[in-house]
Formats: structure tokens, C-alpha cells, sequence
């Protein structure tokens, strides 16, 4: 029975990685989804290229707990020298665009998912396969949170070594306008923006916020762009720079982005406040039994869907981030096989509330 089981879900990878869904382009993958679930009785709901069902009615009386990941990839490179949409296996490995991330989560969590629903939980379960996630759509899970309901725990299956991310770092990028005065640059006219840009500059690389995370250390801000002037001889009116932050769980972005405001004189305008760190704490009985079983926990620099998730979120899943967005992309079928059976040890019977 379990070698069965894995088989199903490494035969669903393979599927799913001879199946182009490069985010805003899932559509055949949901469809690949949608049938799975079907041949296994279910009736999955699906509303643009998310699909989402339930392992049986809902009872009002309990929690809920989801089990999610995504089936968008991102474009492969010009490095591969296997074929990305080819699924090729080599040994215990299998090479394929989007075979670590989110691939082998996702069919894991599948296989659970059917694992979990046959037998009674102290839970309600829900599974959703996300669209969006590698460019934080706003299609994505975020657009179907409404739909299902209040939510007490996530399981979210990125690749992590089947390791608990107990803490995962918020995201906002912010565009920064420090505004002059043009004038002749031969002559002393003009307020230079660019030299007015510079304390703030400044200011970005060397503040500390005094809220520090024992998972994510401190809020990093970064100057990762500068754009100003037109011509040699004409003093620039304005200094556009562009800055990311990585937010710790001690700070919404809402909450940072009004400090930064306070302490910068130019004028700040963020492109998103959407993407928020997350946090579980190290008491809540996921955490707990994870530790029973052995497993470590750790805090997370990469954003995942937890950042769209207002509710209690671990990330845990097979495969290992180093190997995301690069070429010749692979996960072994044995991480797949531990997988499936840790995420069984630590789920089956738990108890969240």
C-alpha cells in the first residue's frame, strides 16, 4: 500500500512537470489537478486556476486545518541542460522544472491529503493548490480566502528538508522621490536631489529597528536602485531610489512602512503592504509534535503564500530551497517517500486547538 502510494504521487509529479504553469498560466495544471481528484471521488472547487476541496462535510464544531502549495513555476533558464518540462529520472533523482518547488510538496500533500481523509480527525481538512505564488498574485490564494472560511492552522509545502520554518520574513519594496530644484550646473542655481537623497540613503543602510526576531534578526533594508538627472549640465529636480525590505514577525508592513515615513524626508510610496512576515510560536502543539518526532525548526528569509495567510502558518516541505529557480531543478524520490510519512507522524490526530 505505501509503495503504491508513492508511486501515485511520483507519477503525479511527472504529470505535473510535463505540464507547462508558469505563473498566470496554470490553467492545464489546474485541470490536471481537477481530474486527479475527481478519479479519487472528490468534488474539487476551482475558481480561476485555484482549486481547493474538503476530505468530507464540514463540521462547524471543529478546527480547520488546510494543507496548501502552489503549481505555478517560474520561467526556466537558459542553463538547463535537461529539458525543464521533461521529466527526467537519473538514480533517485528526478529533474524537471518546478519537480522541488512546489512540485514535490504539492503531491506529497496530495497524497496526505487522501491519507488523512480516511479516517476521522479531530479537524476539519481542507486542501487548496494555489495559483500565483511566485509573483504574489493577486489571483492567487488571497482571491478565494472569502470562499473558504476561517482557517486555525496551514500547512504551507515549500521546500524546507522536511524542516519546521516556524518564522518567514515579510516583503515591501518602496519607491523613494527626493524632490529639488533644477538649475545650470555651471552656476549656483538649483537644490541638487540627488544630494538631498543622500541622508536618507544613508539613513536606509545604517537604521537598526530595535524590534529583533531570535528567527529572522532585524529588519534588512536594502538601496537596490538609484535614478536621477537627465544631462551633464542641468542640476536634477528629482532622485527616484528603490529600496527592498525584509520585514521580521515584530512589525507589520503597515506599521514599518509609517515609521519609514517618519524618519526619511523624501517622499515614500510602497508597491505593495500585502506581503507580511508570519510566525508560528514554538508552543503551538504543530511545533510540539514536530519536535516529538525529531524534526528542527528555523526562520525563513524567502516569502511564500504564508504572507497572504491572516491566520497560523507553518511551512514544511520536501525538497530543499537552495535549489529553487536554478537550472537543471531536481528532488529525489526518497525526500518525496520521507515526506509523505513525516507529514502523516505530525498531522494525523493532532490536535489544534
Amino acid at each position: 500500500m505505501i509503495k503504491k502510494r508513492n508511486e501515485e504521487a511520483i507519477e503525479l509529479l511527472k504529470r505535473l512537470i510535463a505540464t507547462p504553469s508558469l505563473s498566470r498560466q496554470e490553467a492545464d495544471a489546474a485541470d490536471l489537478i481537477v481530474d486527479f481528484f475527481e478519479s479519487k471521488g472528490f468534488k474539487p472547487n476551482r475558481k480561476g486556476n485555484n482549486v481547493w476541496l474538503w476530505s468530507a462535510e464540514k463540521d462547524s464544531s471543529k478546527p480547520t486545518l488546510l494543507l496548501n502549495s502552489h503549481i505555478d513555476t517560474v520561467k526556466p533558464s537558459a542553463q538547463w541542460t535537461f529539458k525543464p518540462y521533461e521529466p527526467t529520472l537519473k538514480d533517485d533523482k528526478l529533474y524537471g522544472l518546478g519537480s522541488n518547488d512546489a512540485g514535490a510538496p504539492m503531491v506529497s500533500l496530495i497524497s496526505v491529503f487522501l491519507i488523512l481523509s480516511k479516517k476521522e480527525q479531530p479537524y476539519n481538512l481542507l486542501f487548496v493548490a494555489s495559483a500565483e505564488e511566485e509573483i504574489s498574485g493577486v489571483n492567487g490564494i488571497s482571491s478565494i480566502m472569502e470562499e473558504l472560511g476561517k482557517i486555525d492552522l496551514g500547512i504551507v509545502g515549500e521546500p524546507t528538508q522536511m524542516q519546521m520554518a516556524v518564522a518567514e520574513k515579510g516583503l515591501m519594496v518602496l519607491d523613494c522621490f527626493a524632490k529639488g530644484k533644477s538649475g545650470h550646473a555651471a552656476r549656483e542655481e538649483g537644490v541638487n536631489a540627488i544630494y538631498k537623497a543622500l541622508p536618507d540613503i544613508e539613513w536606509f543602510q545604517n537604521y537598526r529597528f530595535p524590534k529583533e526576531s531570535e528567527f529572522l534578526g532585524p529588519v534588512k533594508m536594502t538601496v537596490t536602485g538609484v535614478k536621477s538627472g537627465s544631462q551633464h549640465n542641468v542640476v536634477p529636480d528629482v532622485c527616484e531610489f528603490m529600496v527592498d525590505v525584509r520585514v521580521n514577525e515584530y512589525y507589520s508592513n503597515i506599521e514599518l512602512f509609517e515609521l519609514i515615513q517618519q524618519s526619511v524626508e523624501c517622499e515614500v510610496k510602497p508597491r505593495s503592504v500585502r506581503l507580511n512576515s508570519s510566525s508560528v510560536p514554538v508552543e503551538h502543539p504543530v511545533v510540539k509534535q514536530g519536535v516529538e518526532l525529531g524534526l528542527t525548526y528555523y526562520g525563513s528569509p524567502t516569502t511564500s503564500d504564508q504572507a497572504v495567510m491572516n491566520f497560523t502558518t507553518l511551512k514544511i516541505g520536501p525538497g530543499d530551497s537552495a535549489r529553487s529557480h536554478t537550472a537543471d531543478e531536481y528532488i529525489c524520490l526518497s525526500e518525496i517517500e520521507e515526506g509523505i510519512e513525516m507529514y502523516v507522524r505530525l498531522l494525523d490526530g493532532l490536535e489544534i486547538n
